[in-house]
């Protein structure tokens, strides 16, 4: 009839008539059925790699990649795991977690997009908040700003294994993160984690993360952080809030959070400091490297430890109690962002340091210049000047016959870089020798041939003093 056999299937199995089954064909794997189901029984996590090479090793010929999908339908599935309803009481407990948003590019850097949330697991009120980074100081200020507004603290709230809260566990040994619990105490409540992979202990915020995902998140344009924050939580207090209550549909989250608002824990008096700290070590430049930017700080503290004190705002320089100096927060990388009085104190410094060491070479090779600038200074000149000029003088010139020129000139009491230019020229022309050329010579190459002065040894001798022997 030239027709397929699965079409003669359908046109009988449609008259009502009965459709023999297919006779199964056998297959390569029969032979090794029994051995790859007791060594799956023994070791249910086995790859398929692994159970391929072994019964390849006792004679197996067929593809590796047939043998997967043969081996996903014989290996034993875990059996369905059942879940109790977790009920809790108003103002009893809260869960807190991290949700991953992708990144934002802020100029050369590329930041991760991480979303704080947490959940009142009574009335399922949301709070919502942004930030550019998971570390501990925004781990916390999320805690701030949800319990800002909740206007309260439960009185438990559930984490994951995250290092801000759990630093280490061998069973049901927990060694909290010590920062974690300092700000627990300050709040009144306690810390308590879920057990190891058990995401099902704090399904409300999974969930909720997944609602932010779906009903906030997607098709959403912002400008920057603060506007999707902004658009945050209006949506937590809109949107959010009037959804069903799921344990009595009659009601919505915002009525059922102001039952629980009056169950929770009043805020503490005082608040929290919150805010990233950390040690830096200053090098040779006074610049504070902290989170991939560079930020100054006066020149007297380079070679040394300071504290930078940061938020989402600003970020504070510190030795010990005295501020150095005080940056607006950079979020690009590779940046400096300075102070125009550090910069320019330090070039100044630099200059005046100059010219001490200009002084100190003209000096060390011509001991007269040391009475002409003296002498110059007294009559209001500009020693700075006056300095180069001698060391162009220097150059060309040797120290010897420059000398002999500034001693003509205080002589002539003429203490002036022309007098002794005029010297030097009188004293060639009368020995007949030709105009000097310059030499120019990199700073490096010509610091080689400055002359040094010697002192002293004295200091070196070693006393031997009356008790030695």
């Amino acid at each position: 009839l030239h027709v397929h056999r699965d079409t003669v299937r359908r046109v009988l199995a449609a008259s009502g008539s009965p459709v023999p089954p297919s006779a199964l064909r056998p297959s390569r794997i029969d032979a090794y059925r029994p051995f790859i189901m007791e060594t799956l029984v023994k070791f249910p996590t086995l790859t398929a790699a692994r159970v391929y090479a072994m019964v390849s090793e006792r004679g197996y010929v067929g593809s590796e990649s047939h043998f997967r999908h043969l081996i996903a339908e014989l290996r034993p599935r875990p059996a369905a795991e059942a879940y109790l309803r977790l009920l809790t009481l108003p103002g009893e407990q809260a869960q807190v977690d991290w949700g991953h948003f992708g990144h934002l590019q802020i100029g050369r850097a590329r930041r991760p997009l991480m979303a704080f949330v947490m959940v009142l697991s009574y009335s399922r009120r949301i709070f919502l908040r942004f930030f550019l980074d998971a570390r501990m100081d925004a781990f916390l200020r999320g805690h701030v700003e949800a319990f800002a507004a909740f206007g309260g603290v439960a009185r438990v709230l559930l984490y994951d294994n995250l290092k801000s809260a759990v630093l280490e566990r061998v069973g049901d040994a927990i060694r909290f993160n010590p920062v974690l619990l300092k700000f627990a105490a300050h709040h009144l409540y306690e810390p308590r984690p879920v057990a190891v992979a058990r995401g099902n202990e704090k399904g409300r915020v999974e969930r909720s993360i997944r609602y932010v995902r779906d009903n906030f998140f997607a098709a959403r344009e912002f400008t920057d952080l603060a506007d999707l924050n902004a658009q945050a939580r209006t949506w937590c207090e809109g949107q959010a809030s009037k959804r069903r209550w799921p344990q009595d549909t009659s009601l919505s989250v915002q009525q059922a959070f102001e039952v629980e608002r009056a169950h929770l824990l009043p805020l503490p008096v005082h608040d929290y400091a919150v805010g990233e700290r950390l040690a830096v070590v200053i090098g040779k430049t006074p610049y504070a490297r902290f989170d991939l930017n560079d930020y100054s700080l006066p020149h007297t503290h380079v070679r040394r430890t300071v504290s930078v004190l940061a938020d989402e705002q600003c970020v504070r320089i510190l030795d010990g109690s005295q501020e150095l100096a005080v940056h607006v927060r950079s979020w690009d990388k590779a940046a400096q962002i300075e102070n125009l009085v550090h910069i320019q104190t330090l070039v100044e410094r630099k200059r005046k340091a100059r010219a001490h060491r200009a002084c100190d070479r003209l000096s060390a090779a011509v001991p007269a210049s040391t009475e002409l600038l003296r002498r110059a200074a007294e009559r209001g000149g500009n020693l700075g000047s006056i300095t180069a000029s001698l060391l162009r003088l220097l150059d060309r010139y040797s120290a010897a016959a420059l000398q002999a020129a500034m001693t003509e000139a205080l002589a002539a009491n003429v203490p002036h870089p022309n007098a002794v230019r005029h010297a030097l020229e009188r004293a060639a022309q009368a020995a007949g020798q030709p105009p000097p050329t310059a030499l120019i010579l990199p700073e490096h190459v010509a610091r080689r041939d400055a002359p040094v002065r010697p002192h002293k040894l004295d200091s070196y001798d070693r006393k031997e003093s009356d008790d030695e022997t």
